[in-house]
């Protein structure tokens, strides 16, 4: 869970820009700086949810790798502090997720907030809009952004019936066809913004697409699916070719302004 080396807070998958695709992994990856060491938890707790999106580290590399375009990856755990959260989020930095304290988080400063901020939130972020502008260069283009997260089988004692679920605000360019396409597999249960709402300010969506009218959605994939590398490998095999024929439509690459649920942008 930590590292010797200076501590990179993000990382670059590269791939052809000019192809108008980004791919994110805000919650990739499990890790911490060394200074920080477990935040007082054990060991067991980094491998579960509350520190990572199972699977999504494989998913979006070899997501990336299929279509031949860029990715960027958050490499700090959400547990340090939640790059999918608005600065002024209450959830930014948890003291309490899903029945486990941490210790590290609490007290937590203002002066310590404001060094995570600067130091892994700021920078990731800064890599994601360098990124998108890069793309958006290189194209000539609106880009198109793809999100992936991961989501629990259950939450709360209740079962969780869809394989994944699409999230999107008020901007459904990418989300409608992406739902239409994989609910086309009989096999597949779809979820239309569950088992998360992705209307939710201040977000990655929110700060690098909706605000700048760049077609978007946010995949969430179930765990259990791709926990382990093969499945997380099928799943970027079977979203590929739909990623691929989505930036292929018409209004993918135009800049569309559909403000938000959330309010005024």
């Amino acid at each position: 869970m930590t590292r010797s080396t200076v501590f990179a807070p993000f990382d670059i998958v590269e791939g052809d820009r000019k192809r108008g695709i980004v791919l994110l992994g805000d919650h990739a990856r499990r890790e911490l700086p060394e200074e920080y060491g477990s935040l007082g938890l054990p060991a067991k707790e980094f491998d579960r949810h509350i520190a990572y999106d199972i699977g999504v580290e494989t998913v979006t590399r070899e997501l990336a790798a299929a279509l031949g375009v860029p990715a960027v990856l958050a490499n700090f755990s959400r547990l340090l502090i939640d790059p999918n959260r608005g600065e002024d989020d209450p959830t930014l930095i948890r003291q309490l997720y899903d029945g486990t304290i941490v210790p590290g988080n609490y007290p937590m400063a203002t002066e310590e907030r404001e060094r995570r901020l600067d130091g892994f939130y700021r920078p990731y972020h800064d890599a994601v809009g360098a990124m998108i502008a890069s793309v958006a260069q290189a194209s000539a283009k609106a880009p198109f952004i793809f999100s992936v997260h991961s989501f629990t089988p259950a939450m709360q004692g209740i079962e969780r019936p869809w394989h994944v679920g699409i999230l999107w605000d008020l901007d459904d360019r990418v989300a409608r066809p992406l739902i239409d396409m994989l609910a086309a597999d009989a096999s597949i249960v779809v979820g239309d913004n569950e088992p998360y709402d992705g209307a939710l300010r201040g977000d990655t969506m929110f700060r690098h697409a909706i605000v700048n009218g760049f077609a978007h959605t946010l995949i969430e994939i179930r765990q259990d699916l791709i926990a382990d590398s093969k499945g997380a490998m099928q799943w970027a095999e079977r979203l590929a070719p739909i990623v691929d024929a989505i930036a292929r439509l018409p209004d993918i690459h135009q800049v569309k302004m559909f403000g938000s649920r959330t309010g005024p942008l």
